[in-house]
């Protein structure tokens, strides 16, 4: 289940991700490799709970300690990685605790924006979301998971586009960024079926004209991801904190 089917080449170099930096300033330096280690932290390269090698990043990177650290100073107050007294730097668990928070935040908000969305849906808004769903379809069909991932995103965002509110989508964004990690994790064929069905569910309420199914299938959708990571995390609890 998830994305750590490649667990054993990670295991092996967990920074081979990493790619090596030539030419750069200082400045720019520092945040091309908080970029590259929010990458591979966000794509579970460097799972949580995982100690990090500073040496090991530099040498990849072909970088003095001085960026590495600033990146992951950075990162640490981006609550990504965290620094333990005399032991080093790891990245930090997954917390289920800010999961459900951020889930909350995006039920709220998302819940009463697909509400607004079935009451007072444009064509182009439907044509919009039939289209999405077909490509999702092919997706899920070919197990294309990148491209599943963006158009998951895109589903989102139409609905979020349609009732014109930038600020509830701002906001919706910051929570949906910090779910990544765990999105990763649930990003199997099974659960990219269960999403489609999902989405599928919502288009037909909206396309119904039924405020209250979209409503409600849009908490369930959000919810089971709460359930399916509870799930997850019975299995690989190393990954998790509460």
């Amino acid at each position: 289940m998830g994305l750590l089917n490649d667990e054993a080449s990670a295991a092996q170099d967990p920074y081979g991700a990493l790619q090596k930096l030539q030419g750069a300033e200082r400045g720019s330096l520092t945040d091309a490799v908080e970029a590259a280690l929010r990458e591979a932290i966000v794509t579970l390269a460097l799972e949580p709970g995982m100690m990090i090698d500073k040496l090991a990043v530099c040498d990849r990177m072909g970088v003095s300690r001085f960026p590495v650290s600033s990146a992951l100073a950075r990162l640490a107050g981006a609550g990504l990685v965290e620094v333990l007294p005399q032991r080093g730097t790891r990245v930090m668990p997954i917390v289920i605790h800010d999961i459900r928070q951020h889930l909350f935040i995006r039920s709220a908000l998302e819940v009463e924006t697909v509400r607004g969305v079935a009451m007072h849906c444009s064509e182009g808004t439907l044509n919009a979301l039939a289209a999405n769903l077909e490509k999702q379809r092919e997706a899920v069909a070919c197990d294309l998971r990148h491209e599943f991932h963006l158009l998951d995103l895109g589903f989102h965002e139409i609905l979020l586009d349609a009732i014109d509110l930038p600020r509830v989508k701002e906001i919706v964004a910051v929570s949906r960024s910090a779910l990544d990690r765990a999105r990763q994790l649930l990003a199997s064929p099974e659960r990219h079926v269960h999403t489609l069905e999902e989405h599928e569910r919502i288009f037909a309420a909206i396309e119904d004209r039924d405020p209250e199914a979209a409503g409600h299938a849009m908490h369930s959708h959000l919810d089971e991801v709460v359930a399916e990571l509870r799930r997850f995390a019975s299995e690989r609890p190393d990954l998790f904190e509460e």
